[in-house]
């Protein structure tokens, strides 16, 4: 059955399982880094429209803190892992065990808690991309991650101009991160803004072509 977005509900599901693996390897890297317990989850796995994608963020206006990872290899494009800004807060002071973190106002307390989110969104990202790499047998090479803290609008409006001129669609991974002595779940998420070849590329690594 063809979804709206033109995809399948199989290809749909090999997507939310390749977040589901890359989920597992995140959580499993970050809890060896941090010696702390992280679990993750992928709930679902969307392809939207790059008119939907602010909406998806909480509307132009909301202060997101985001890491920025440029790939190449059989697969090129961008992603993105975007917080809302206190997620993201509350997730560095676990991470870091510093109570005074805030990434909107950068004084030298607030760049320490920048460069731990960027480091998050590293980890997180790359263990995304492994995954996806092994899963499919795809060879995907990541930057180095870019960090911006902005409104989501702002963020954004420069991906979707310079991806726009050759697809129409974004790739949504929501992920849900849970730790100890978090009463509610951090929700992120990653949006994948392919070149055109590289969805199709994705598909037949899955074992798909076109709409099955």
């Amino acid at each position: 059955m063809d979804k709206g977005n033109g995809l399948s509900a199989m290809q749909m599901d090999a997507l939310r399982e390749a977040g589901n693996i890359g989920a597992a390897h995140a959580a499993t890297s970050m809890s060896s880094l941090m010696n702390k317990k992280i679990d993750m989850e992928v709930p679902f796995v969307d392809i939207v429209p790059f008119a939907d994608i602010l909406d998806w963020m909480g509307g132009p206006d909301s202060p997101v803190a985001s890491t920025l990872i440029h790939i190449s290899g059989d697969v090129c494009g961008k992603v993105y892992f975007m917080l809302a800004v206190d997620e993201a807060e509350t997730f560095v002071k676990y991470a870091s065990d510093e109570q005074h973190v805030q990434l909107i106002d950068q004084d030298e307390t607030n760049l320490f808690g920048a460069s731990v989110f960027k480091e998050i969104g590293n980890i997180l990202t790359g263990s995304y991309m492994s995954a996806i790499s092994d899963f499919t047998g795809l060879h995907i090479q990541p930057s180095v991650p870019q960090l911006q803290i902005d409104m989501a609008g702002a963020i954004l409006s420069d991906a979707v101009i310079d991806v726009s001129r050759s697809t129409d669609y974004v790739l949504i991974v929501d992920t849900v991160i849970r730790y100890s002595g978090q009463k509610n779940p951090v929700n992120g998420q990653f949006l994948f803004l392919p070149d055109p070849e590289s969805l199709a590329t994705l598909f037949r690594a899955l074992g798909m072509a076109g709409n099955e």
